[in-house]
């Protein structure tokens, strides 16, 4: 058993499958998974009217929110999940302070551009609290395809693992628990 929590961070851009990883690491560890969008969609019942868009107000008000919440937990000894699509920039800021609190494990999600276009479009369509966070997906494969391989990935000094999620997960779930030091 460690002496501290563990911050299993997962991130990787738009469409990565995050979120849904996150949700499956948390469960074999036993632990919480604090998602940023879900922090947001929660912000957004109190919002009436709200519209999104580059830097809106509730993506300001999220990203504190989130770190909050990591904190919060950590600080209580909570090994926790944490998910967002957050780019280096956003990621390093909020996670060196936590590094005094937990043992930090980085899982980056990675999938072809045009199946992250795929799954975008289809969780936007099929699923209307996405549109807190965008209302509509890009029209261009190419614009798309030229953002997704912009992602600046999180550079801290932390144990990382790749997980692709085309189909699946590759590694394997196990591999990915085993590799975050959960009891998988």
């Amino acid at each position: 058993m460690n002496s501290r929590p563990l911050l299993i961070v997962v991130s990787g851009p738009p469409g990565a499958g995050k979120t849904t990883l996150a949700h499956d690491i948390a469960r074999a560890v036993g632990c919480p998974a604090v998602c940023r969008d879900e922090i947001k969609e929660g912000m957004v019942h109190a919002t009436p009217g709200f519209a999104p868009g580059p830097a809106d107000d509730l993506s300001r008000r999220t990203l504190p929110t989130f770190f909050g919440v990591l904190e919060l937990l950590l600080r209580a000894g909570v090994t926790t999940v944490a998910e967002a699509a957050f780019q280096d920039r956003l990621w390093r800021p909020g996670l060196e302070p936590l590094r005094e609190l937990a043992d930090i494990r980085i899982v980056h999600c990675v999938v072809d551009a045009d199946v992250a276009l795929q799954r975008r479009r289809r969780r936007l369509a099929d699923d209307p609290v996405r549109r807190a966070h965008e209302a509509a997906v890009p029209d261009s494969v190419t614009e798309h395809a030229s953002h997704h391989h912009a992602f600046d990935r999180i550079r801290i000094d932390a144990p990382w693992i790749e997980v692709d999620t085309a189909d699946g997960y590759d590694p394997a779930l196990e591999a990915i628990v085993a590799f975050a030091g959960g009891r998988g």
